[in-house]
């Protein structure tokens, strides 16, 4: 027989999903993943913490001090803005929080530009909606902001597009990436049908599909389709595209790229 008196109780009681939470407080999150520079450091905790009112004179005190604008942009705005990604992702920070730490990027990422000869270079287009008789875009636009923060240009179609139109706008602007979200399964067809449909014409480009409805044996169950599975994947899998990374070959690497989430 068990003896009482020796079972360690503690494990049968232990809450995960309490410790899990007290892992990813924000505090937490800032001093593993934010720079350790001081003046990047001030930059990236405004955008993580949502200080609007302070990212201006960040900004402009690490120029002063010869912080080259590129960097306060990539080591410290987009810094910050990933921890808030990492923070959306693990349900601490939510679509509020979101938009205005992006707004407090985006303010910083301005004053940052201006000291930049002939702006910063952007990394690539991305063409984004949600799928032909799906009203919700949440996600997308979600989505969408990481990719601005990040340093792409995003066409965003908005939410409910006719497969067509979505054919016919990548075929004029040819991105380097089309992406459609579908929390409904009875608008998820619509993929595969604009994927052919750009395949045909000749642009055999990656087709990201993603959203409540979807997951990763679906999006690729046709060819050009690759998977993101939340909004903060998404810059990382476009950085292996810009690189010049095959749809095949994402689909390769995703567990790479994605940390297998």
């Amino acid at each position: 027989m068990i003896d009482p008196g020796t079972v360690d109780y503690g494990f049968i009681l232990r809450r995960y999903d309490i410790e899990s939470e007290s892992q990813t407080r924000p505090e937490t999150v800032a001093a593993n993943m934010l720079p350790k520079d001081p003046f990047l450091n001030e930059i990236a905790s405004a955008v993580m913490f949502i200080r609007l009112r302070d990212i201006g004179s960040a900004v402009i005190r690490a120029l002063q001090m010869g912080v080259p604008p590129m960097d306060i942009i990539s080591k410290g705005l987009v810094a910050g803005m990933e921890a808030v990604g990492h923070l959306y992702n693990e349900h601490v920070y939510y679509l509020p929080e979101v938009i205005m730490a992006a707004k407090t990027m985006e303010t910083g990422i301005t004053l940052a530009e201006r000291q930049i000869p002939g702006g910063r270079e952007s990394k690539g287009t991305v063409v984004m909606h949600a799928a032909e008789g799906d009203p919700h875009d949440i996600g997308k636009n979600i989505a969408a902001i990481m990719l601005r923060s990040s340093g792409y240009d995003v066409i965003d179609l908005g939410k409910d597009v006719p497969v067509d139109e979505v054919v016919r706008i990548v075929l004029d602007r040819k991105p380097m990436m089309v992406t459609g979200t579908a929390l409904m399964t009875t608008t998820m067809p619509a993929f595969p049908a604009a994927a052919k449909e750009l395949h045909e014409a000749g642009l055999d480009i990656p087709y990201m599909a993603s959203g409540g409805a979807v997951n990763r044996e679906y999006a690729e169950s046709f060819d050009g389709g690759i998977y993101s599975q939340k909004a903060p994947q998404t810059p990382p899998i476009a950085d292996r595209i810009r690189q010049g990374h095959t749809w095949r070959q994402i689909r390769e690497e995703w567990d790479d790229i994605t940390g297998g989430l």
